[in-house]
């Protein structure tokens, strides 16, 4: 699964779940861009990344401003010729009764997780449609395939995310792009730190058969996998890694 001398752009990738792959791809030969709203996370990303003797630049995004991403891609253009893997990892949660959420979060959590790779998924497989070639990977989730009680937003929009991935598969197929994305289980991050220490993260881990959380680079063998030439026939899939969770029924 090299990926030498391939160009990819990690959107979401200075932390978390992104930030894992993003070196992941760097210790497999890529050049690649880890890119988000932080500038700081990108200059340090960056710096993790050319300590692994591979090329990079610094180029902030934010996925739901579409003209960052077109100056995202330009820059890649520029300086690597063309982006040959996209990752989608950018994503919001909150946790709120259905009840009291306003419209503002719900189309706040929707326009970054859903539409935002839309956006991305647009303006990099334009490039990629063009070229003939190309892999994008979106991040879905366990919430891709069953709720979660009082994140709603959250659920609905991982389950289009899913939708999204194989829409896209089929219609640009043809033209040479592979569209997949990966389901984690539940991964310690930044974003979900609240609720690995809670009652629920306790459940979480309860209802996994392996009895544990996953760790970040437990995901990056998936997402090479993914990116690779491994996957020349491998289209509009979503690659569950989540320690047994989907499969487990009554663990005790």
């Amino acid at each position: 699964m090299d990926l030498n001398g391939l160009c990819a752009v990690v959107v979401g990738g200075t932390s978390g779940i992104g930030h894992a792959i993003a070196l992941g791809f760097a210790r497999e030969g890529a050049h690649v861009i880890a890119s988000s709203r932080s500038a700081e996370g990108v200059a340090e990303t960056a710096s993790e990344i050319e300590a692994l003797g591979c090329s990079t630049i610094s180029q902030t995004s934010d996925v739901t401003d579409r003209a960052s991403l077109v100056s995202l891609l330009d820059a890649a253009v520029h300086r690597f010729g063309g982006v040959d893997i996209l990752v989608n990892a950018a994503g919001i949660t909150k946790r709120e009764a259905t009840l009291d959420v306003s419209e503002e979060t719900w189309n706040h959590i929707l326009d970054v997780n859903l539409t935002g790779t839309l956006r991305a998924c647009q303006v990099f497989g334009k490039h990629m449609i063009d070229r003939r070639k190309g892999r994008i990977i979106n991040l879905a989730s366990l919430s891709t395939f069953v709720a979660f009680t009082e994140v709603t937003a959250y659920c609905c929009s991982k389950a289009a995310v899913g939708a999204l991935t194989r829409s896209l598969a089929v219609e640009w197929a043809p033209h040479g792009v592979l569209v997949n994305a990966i389901a984690p289980g539940v991964f310690p991050t930044a974003l979900n730190s609240k609720i690995i220490d809670s009652p629920r993260g306790q459940e979480l881990k309860l209802r996994t058969p392996m009895a544990r959380f996953g760790v970040a680079d437990e995901l990056v063998s998936a997402a090479l996998y993914l990116a690779s030439d491994a996957t020349t026939f491998t289209t509009g899939q979503i690659l569950v890694v989540d320690g047994g969770f989907l499969a487990s029924g009554v663990n005790q």
